[in-house]
């Protein structure tokens, strides 16, 4: 059995952001038991030189269906934070991806296989193929700054474990 563009990236892109849209749910029900506000989270860091949670779920969208998107397009950028999201708003980011995702015909991102993308960073060009740009670019980013949102609210206290971050896994029936 061969494996598509499609089959190596989106499955695993939509297992994770279930994941993420899942563990955002459980922090939103942590803020509402406790009596704070979710929004006190937005801007919590791991650490003072690591950028704030907003960032961390913008980076999410930004390394899933912005890179689809970056695939088909030939050009890619780091993602960009206005600092302005609400929690709420980050889960409509989560969701939104998710969907245009699960929207995605295999076909699209099939026919981005060996086409060039260039990562502009500044006055640097990063220069991939899609399947190198998905795969060695965006998945590491990707699951990196899934893993730290997952952490900044473990830290906070919210009560998730490996399970959550894991999401629905795609077992043999």
């Amino acid at each position: 059995m061969s494996l598509s563009l499609y089959d190596l990236t989106v499955p695993n892109y939509l297992q994770t952001l279930g994941a993420v849209s899942g563990y955002m749910a459980k922090g939103a029900a942590f803020c509402a038991e406790q009596g704070t506000d979710p929004n006190e989270i937005v801007q919590v860091r791991v650490i003072d030189d690591m950028l704030p949670f907003s960032f961390q779920i913008v980076s999410i969208a930004h390394h899933s269906f912005g890179a689809v998107e970056a695939a088909q397009s030939g050009t890619a950028q780091p993602p960009k934070d206005p600092g302005t999201h609400t929690y709420a708003d980050l889960q409509k980011l989560v969701e939104d991806a998710k969907a245009s995702l699960e929207k995605m015909p295999p076909d699209a991102l099939n026919a981005c296989q060996g086409k060039d993308v260039t990562f502009h960073l500044g006055k640097h060009q990063l220069p991939f193929t899609a399947e190198n740009f998905l795969l060695s670019f965006s998945f590491p980013n990707f699951y990196f700054h899934a893993t730290t949102a997952y952490d900044i609210l473990r830290a906070r206290g919210v009560k998730i474990g490996k399970g959550d971050f894991l999401g629905k896994m795609r077992m043999k029936m």
